[in-house]
Formats: structure tokens, C-alpha cells, sequence
């Protein structure tokens, strides 16, 4: 799956937004306080509605009038991505609508609707339509051989009014569409790594498979990637003794109270260092190193400034992981304040924020002709971002 575009209206800065034509790979270029971790979190806000529902990711956040745009309180608050997933055989364009309005101490969902075209004419057809905690969906969608009209409708009714149709419908096949995007949203990777908590003895428990958005269970992962999928840790290991100077082993081992922990062998020491003394960069591009080469990758992952903590030299390789992550089928956004890793990224895969009176719009650089037209002659991305190519998002 891809997401295509993305609009938002009252979410926060974003008063009236909307992001077209979005690549597998996406940057995101401005200055603090102009958007870059608000766009993320739509994401977040998104997984924590179906994780929870809908009152609690806004409480999560402050409560419906800190989430809602300024001077908006008595409207709604809109969200709308569109993106592609294989339907019989071909790809098909997906709309996914959800608006929110305040309803007492909680939130209701005044509508929630996914859709997309079954045929190569005609407007695309509501498979799901909710409103208020009630509505239908189509139980045959890919009955490709019916009209519209002899499709299968049922009358469906939540538990309430703040849940989302496809957290619950989501959780049945016959929903198809709905369950398709249910699996995506659960599969999102939204990071939020902390160093701080991905050192340390863990307990051998909890997710093993997949790096959690803080990395507190790095060990775990790295433990699973050694004994299950050997070739994909030779590979991680090759690349760090790569990037990190010294770096001859790693591994996660079995303390005697029967909790694990990180040990980084240095070639020119006898006995490994515990994760406590190793820096922070070599802990953070080990984690994203194990990120990306996830055996079951997701489908979509949300990174602000990786650069933190890394050296310079090591960001154009990092870009390069993350595009190839894209390549292979996911998609990555990330936000950046370094030229470093701007130098590695193409045109068509940078976005820039700008805010005026308080509201953030959104510029894409492959609509601006002349940072098209330098970078035709071989210029960099992160060059013409220092000399004040990108409006507001000038980083001096």
C-alpha cells in the first residue's frame, strides 16, 4: 500500500491542507514550530483512534479543543488520505474520510467513510458509510460481476459513537476493504525512540519480533534477529562495523537473573562494553539499522531528524536505507534539519512547511522551478536548502 495524499482541516496548524501526489519516500524539510511533528502525528493520532477510539487519542492529546484548529471550536475536525492497495488483481485508489466533532466531555465521529472506484467509469462507491456510531457496509465488494446497486449492504451498530467502523468491522473478512486498512494502521511505525530507553537489562518478555516505537525492546529484537533470521544480522552487523569504527560484534546476552542485554565487542579490546558505554549514535544506528531490515517490514514509518546524534558522514548512507525501504514496497516519511541528509534525497521527495498568522501550508520543491532547474545542473538538495531556496523553511 502507498498513501497518495493526505487532507487535513482543523487538525492543529493545519487549518485547510491538503498533500497531493506524496512519494513512497518523503521528506519533510521547516522550521521548529512550523508543523513537521504535528503532520506526524496525525499518524499517531490516527493508530491511537483505532487502538483505543477516538475520545481517548483526543484526551491523549488534550481534549478536542487542543487538537482542533484555533478559533475553530465549534467545528469539525476533517482527515482524508487516499491511498493505493491491490483489489482482485489491480491497484486501486482507496479514499479513507473521518470527521470529528466535540460531543460533551468525549468525541463523536460525525462521519466515517472508505471508498474507491469498482469500475474504470462512475464515482467511487461508499463500501463503508457511518455516522454517529451506526451505518452500512459491503459485504461483496469484489463481486466485481454485480452493479453497484445489487451489492451486499449490512446495517451495522457500534458500541458507540467514538469508535471507528473499521476497528470493528475491520475485524471480519467479509469487510474487505475495511480490514485491509485496519491491518495498515495497525502496522504503522510512528517512532518515538528514546535512547535513554533502549539501553539497559530487559526482561525477556513482550514484543520480540518488532522494534517498538520508543526501542525498549531492542535487545529482544536484536535476540530474535540472531537466532531466527541469522543472514538478515550478519547483514545489519556488516553494516555497522561499516559506519561505527571499532564495532566487531554485537549481542544480546542472557544475564543471570535471566534477563537479556546489549554487548558491542570493539576490535581492539578483549572484553565486550555494555550498551551503558557505548555512545549514542552507535545505539541509534544500530536501532534503525534493525528497523529497516525488519523481516515482516511495515508498511509505513514515521521518522523525525534521524540525524540526532549521528555523524554528518553517516546521513547520506542513512538516506539511502530509507529510500531503499521505500523501493522494496513501504513508505517512509521523515523530517530533517540537516543539508547532510537533504544531499542525498531527490527533488520529488522533499516537501517544505511554512506557517503564516499561525497556519501551516505545505510546499512541494519539484513545483518550484528554480530549485528544479539547479538541481538539473547537479546541485544538492541540502546545498540550496542552506542558501534560502525554501521560503520560510530557510534554516539561518
Amino acid at each position: 500500500m502507498q498513501i497518495e495524499s493526505l487532507r487535513l482541516r482543523n487538525f492543529k496548524t493545519y487549518k485547510n491542507v491538503e498533500i497531493v501526489n506524496i512519494p513512497r519516500f518523503c521528506v519533510i524539510v521547516g522550521a521548529n514550530g512550523s508543523g513537521k511533528s504535528t503532520l506526524f502525528d496525525v499518524f499517531g493520532f490516527l493508530k491511537d483512534c483505532l487502538t483505543n477510539n477516538v475520545s481517548v487519542a483526543l484526551r491523549k492529546r488534550g481534549g478536542f479543543h487542543e487538537v482542533v484548529s484555533r478559533n475553530a471550536d465549534d467545528e469539525s475536525i476533517f482527515i482524508e488520505i487516499q491511498y493505493r492497495m491491490p483489489i482482485t488483481g489491480k491497484d486501486r485508489l482507496v479514499t479513507y474520510s473521518l470527521e470529528i466533532v466535540p460531543d460533551g466531555q468525549k468525541a463523536s465521529i460525525k462521519s466515517e467513510t472508505l471508498r474507491y472506484k469498482r469500475g474504470q467509469y462512475g464515482s467511487p462507491f461508499h463500501f463503508l458509510d457511518f455516522s454517529y456510531g451506526s451505518g452500512k457496509a459491503v459485504t461483496n465488494e469484489e463481486d466485481f460481476a454485480k452493479t453497484d446497486e445489487d451489492l451486499n449492504r449490512e446495517e451495522q451498530n457500534l458500541d458507540a459513537k467514538d469508535i471507528l467502523a473499521i476497528k470493528g468491522l475491520g475485524q471480519f473478512q467479509r469487510f474487505k476493504a475495511a480490514a485491509a486498512l485496519r491491518h495498515l494502521i495497525e502496522n504503522w511505525h510512528v517512532s518515538d525512540f528514546h535512547i535513554s530507553m533502549a539501553r539497559g537489562i530487559k526482561e525477556p518478555t513482550g514484543d520480540v519480533d518488532h522494534l517498538s516505537t520508543t526501542g525498549d525492546n531492542l535487545q529482544q529484537v536484536a535476540k530474535t534477529l540472531h537466532e531466527e533470521y541469522p543472514e538478515i544480522f550478519k547483514r545489519v552487523l556488516r553494516k555497522m562495523r561499516e559506519r561505527v569504527p571499532g564495532i566487531s560484534d554485537i549481542a544480546a546476552e542472557d544475564t543471570p537473573d535471566g534477563r537479556l542485554l546489549l554487548k558491542f565487542s570493539d576490535g581492539a579490546f578483549k572484553d565486550p562494553f555494555i550498551d551503558k558505554f557505548v555512545s549514542d549514535g552507535t545505539i541509534k544506528m544500530f536501532a534503525y539499522l534493525v528497523l529497516l531490515n525488519d523481516p515482516k517490514p511495515h508498511p509505513f514509518l514515521c521518522i523525525e531528524e534521524p540525524e540526532n546524534q549521528l555523524y554528518p558522514k553517516l546521513l547520506p548512507e542513512l538516506a539511502e536505507e530509507f529510500r531503499e525501504y521505500a523501493d522494496k514496497g513501504g513508505q517512509v516519511f521523515v523530517s530533517t534539519h540537516s543539508p547532510d541528509f537533504l544531499n542525498a534525497v531527490e527533488v520529488s521527495e522533499v516537501f517544505w512547511l511554512e506557517k503564516h498568522k499561525g497556519f501551516t501550508s505545505v510546499k512541494r520543491a519539484s513545483d518550484d522551478p528554480q530549485i528544479v532547474a539547479y538541481m538539473g545542473e547537479g546541485d544538492k538538495m541540502g546545498f540550496l536548502w542552506k542558501e534560502g531556496f525554501f521560503g520560510q523553511a530557510d534554516p539561518l
